[in-house]
């Protein structure tokens, strides 16, 4: 059955398009309220259909402080994502994933709803869901509202473009962690200031130059974000559109490049890096004053995190840790294992203070 009950503009550029857009930086940056302006500017200029999904609306506060169960959900919600997007380019009804949370569900349907992508009228008692005519026939951003402040997080989200052959771009707001720090304390659920001061020493910018699928990439220095600024948001997701990300499947050297980091060489190289890391933690976990007990305790942990890494590394499927996909290369693996042994560590050393 098609979608697309309801009524929508057409878009009037030709054939449609579909783009994923990462919008990236630290907490209270500006994001969500340059998130809302840009989805109303393509909107009304572009004619566009426009869903700006912001995690932190979707995802429950409750485990925001759980690192395990929030990483699990981050997961999830790629999940939705996945299963829209493939209702869109199918443009047939949406299926509610069997293994979901109830109530993430419900805000991510909430969230399309309220933006004209899915139909009020639905077939939720069949957890299917009719997509709107705007959602399946006009030019389609998804602009996605997170710190994203790992590589390997941004990573999970070009895959997904990379498996529809969607646009794919990523918008950085460079904002000085003073007035993040100003703006964070004004809100009613402010993030602690050590967590902003953290996110600002791992947090991984974009990297065209390093890293060839972040090549769609745009700085912009925030709060104030010129009108010149807009021009080159517009002409960047216009080139995005434009150039959609090639399938893995129809693309050699990329399944090349996937697996030449199962290679034993490769293998090795991570081995040597990631004991190098787990090392340098330990340190800082003395320099903490953390207990000998609780050190061993630690050393076991971040030990038996490296030896999944390998393994996954050497599986090339069914992966723990290295998900999605794979990966490009080793900065990959050393940007999720940080991910993961951030997580780890922030148990121990969070217990001294």
């Amino acid at each position: 059955m098609k979608a697309g009950e309801e009524a929508g503009g057409a878009d009037s550029e030709g054939p449609r398009k579909l783009g994923l857009c990462v919008l990236c930086g630290l907490p209270a940056a500006g994001k969500s309220t340059f998130a809302r302006a840009l989805g109303h500017q393509l909107r009304q200029q572009r004619g566009w259909a426009v869903g700006v999904v912001a995690y932190d609306d979707v995802m429950p506060d409750a485990f925001l402080e759980q690192p395990s169960q929030w990483k699990l959900l981050r997961q999830e919600l790629l999940k939705y994502l996945d299963c829209f997007l493939m209702a869109v380019v199918n443009e047939c009804q949406m299926s509610a994933p069997p293994d979901r949370t109830e109530a993430m569900w419900e805000d991510f349907i909430t969230c399309l709803k309220d933006q004209d992508l899915i139909s009020s009228a639905a077939l939720e008692a069949q957890s299917c869901y009719l997509l709107t005519k705007t959602a399946v026939s006009r030019s389609l951003f998804l602009v996605l509202d997170d710190n994203f402040y790992y590589q390997s997080m941004r990573y999970e989200v070009y895959q997904l473009a990379r498996k529809y052959s969607l646009g794919f771009c990523q918008l950085f707001l460079d904002c000085p962690i003073e007035t993040c720090l100003q703006r964070n304390g004004q809100r009613p659920r402010a993030v602690p200031a050590e967590t902003i001061h953290l996110m600002r020493r791992k947090i991984e910018k974009p990297n065209p130059e390093k890293n060839a699928w972040e090549h769609n990439s745009l700085t912009i220095q925030s709060p104030a974000c010129s009108s010149e600024a807009s021009l080159e948001v517009t002409d960047l997701l216009l080139t995005a559109l434009e150039n959609p990300v090639k399938n893995v499947e129809d693309n050699w050297e990329q399944k090349e490049t996937d697996r030449i980091i199962c290679s034993a060489s490769t293998l090795h190289q991570a081995d040597q890096m990631l004991r190098r890391i787990i090392s340098q933690t330990m340190k800082e976990a003395k320099g903490e004053q953390v207990p000998p007990y609780n050190l061993k305790l630690l050393a076991e942990e971040l030990n038996k995190l490296r030896a999944e890494f390998l393994e996954d590394l050497r599986q090339g499927s069914n992966k723990k840790y290295l998900c999605f996909q794979q990966t490009t290369g080793i900065s990959d693996v050393i940007s999720f294992f940080h991910y993961e042994k951030d997580n780890i560590v922030q148990k121990y050393f969070s217990t001294q203070h």
